[in-house]
Parts: structure tokens; sequence; C-alpha cells
């Protein structure tokens, strides 16, 4: 018996590239002897799918999810998978404008690259954030630059990429003012001014590819960058270091590993996961260690030595 591949695809993302290369996908799997089940992505029709397998039986009857677009439509699958209780290897075709998590494993954006890695048999197991009982991929923003995504305009998005979140971002410096917040960790609590902050699972975020350099996908700990109050001049030259991903180390930034916490504000701030709008504060933050596996170039790709 053929076995199936469920086929998750958003087809407003990205430029299209995806929709315009259904067929050929298709056909490329069928070549290989596997099914392909397309679902587009709408409501809850990935849930109420996913809900509808049979948990004794479904790794006999399907190989794997396909999960295409940008880094909410993955996130979408991701929560529809972890709250329905699925494990099947999950592959990544990036068709979005940052595709950040995609980054991290280095999938190309290529078709043929695409299938090639999903074809490959080799998985890589990655954490799952967590944050007032949703699920996240990447990144979980909160603050006043980091909804960018949310702002930005998706004709824009669409046409220019990366660029469109670049020149969101700096138009909103001029409104920025320090909020207050407190962080809870086991570890400790921190009592902050802030800008804006990112806690992140993969490394980069809106595009900026070394937002969190030191992040590691699997290694059950959450990365969290606060940004303190930066004086305006100084702005252009952090920004710089942002890019190159030096900023880490900067008095502006709080930058610290731990698997819980807990964000608190006076204050309503706008958040954001994985690109699209998120919960209100308060902000209670974990990991699921190795919840998902991806499809990777190689087996446990990044996983260091000792971890394997």
């Amino acid at each position: 018996m053929m076995k199936k591949v469920i086929l998750f695809y958003n087809p407003h993302s990205g430029n299209g590239m995806f929709k315009n290369n259904l067929d050929d996908i298709i056909a490329g799997f069928q070549e290989r002897d596997l099914m392909v089940i397309p679902l587009r992505a709408s409501g809850d029709l990935i849930f109420d799918y996913l809900a509808g397998l049979d948990k004794e039986t479904y790794q006999d009857e399907y190989a794997l999810i396909v999960a295409a677009g940008g880094d909410g439509t993955l996130n979408v699958c991701v929560n529809a998978m972890v709250r329905n209780g699925i494990d099947l290897p999950l592959a990544v075709f990036p068709a979005g404008t940052a595709n950040d998590f995609a980054s991290y494993f280095e999938i190309p954006t290529t078709l043929d690259g695409m299938m090639e890695i999903a074809l490959s048999g080799n998985t890589t197991r990655a954490d799952v954030g967590v944050v007032n009982g949703s699920y996240f991929i990447n990144v979980a923003a909160i603050g006043q630059v980091v909804d960018v995504s949310q702002k930005t305009d998706p004709t824009l998005k669409n046409s220019i990429g990366i660029l469109a979140y670049y020149l969101k971002g700096l138009s909103e410096v001029p409104t920025l003012k320090p909020i207050p917040v407190t962080l809870t960790t086991p570890e400790r609590v921190y009592r902050e001014k802030m800008y804006f902050m990112v806690v992140m699972n993969g490394r980069s975020a809106g595009g900026f590819r070394r937002i969190s350099p030191d992040s590691e996908i699997n290694d059950g700990l959450l990365d969290v960058l606060l940004f303190r109050k930066i004086p305006t001049l100084e702005m252009p030259s952090f920004f710089m270091k942002i890019l190159q991903g030096t900023h880490s180390d900067s008095k502006f930034v709080l930058h610290l590993k731990t698997a819980k916490l807990l964000l608190e504000s006076p204050e309503d701030l706008p958040t954001d996961i994985d690109g699209e709008h998120g919960k209100k504060l308060p902000l209670d933050f974990s990991m699921l260690p190795g919840r998902i596996r991806v499809a990777t170039r190689e087996a446990n790709m990044g996983v260091k030595k000792n971890e394997e």
C-alpha cells in the first residue's frame, strides 16, 4: 500500500512560487510511490484532519507531513501536530518572506532542493516553545518594534521581501519608549526597562539572520534577548551589530538562557508569535524538548555530539 504525504500549503505565502509548482511537487512524490493529500491552509482544516487520524495506526499509513509557506504557516501546522499528539517527520518547504525556521536547517529555496531533503529520510529533533498554552517553533517577540511583520504591507513583502521588514522597522524607531517589565526565571528575577525583546528557539527573526546567533534549536532552552533603551546617536552602529550578530554582549542587551520564563508588565504590549499576532501579557514560557522531527539534509543536523 502506498504511504501518504500530508501536504499543508499556504497559496498566499511569498510570491506564489509554491502554488505555481504544486503539480510538479505532487508528481515528485508519486514517483516515489507516495500519495499526496493536499490541504490548503484555511481555518482549522489541518487540526481537524490530524484529529481524525487513528492514533494507533497513522505511522503505518503516513510517511511525513509537508508544511509549505512562511513561519506562520509552519506554526499552524506544528500546533496541530502537538495538540493531536502526532509525531511524523515534518518537511519544511520555505515559501514565505523570511523563512526563519527553514534558514536554521539550511533548507534550500529551490523546488528540487526542498524535495531532496523531504525524501532523504534524514531527520533532526527540534524543540517546540510554549507560551500561554500555545506553541511556537521559532520566536516570540514582544514590544513596539517586533510587530513589524503584522504592519508590513503584504504586497510590499512579496515584492521586495526582507527589505520590507527593515524599512518598516526603521520607521518605528522615532516612536520608541522604554517599557518596564519583570522577567522571572527559575534562576533569578530581572526588572528592566526595554524597547523590545525576543524569546528565541531558532537564530533568526523577521529576516535578521543573527538576532540570536548562540541559539540551539535542540538544547531544551529558550534564548531571551531584551533590548534596553539605546541612545539615538548609537542606534545606527547598534543596528549594524544586530545585522552582524555581535550585539549579544552589548550593555544595551540582556541575554539569558532558561527553560522557563514569566514575563510581566504594567503596560499592554504587542506580541508576535512566529510572525503572527500573539497572546496578551503576562506571558508564561516553557519548552517541549525535541518534540518534532524535522526533515534535514543530514540526520541529527546541528546536534552537538554530547547531546546525541
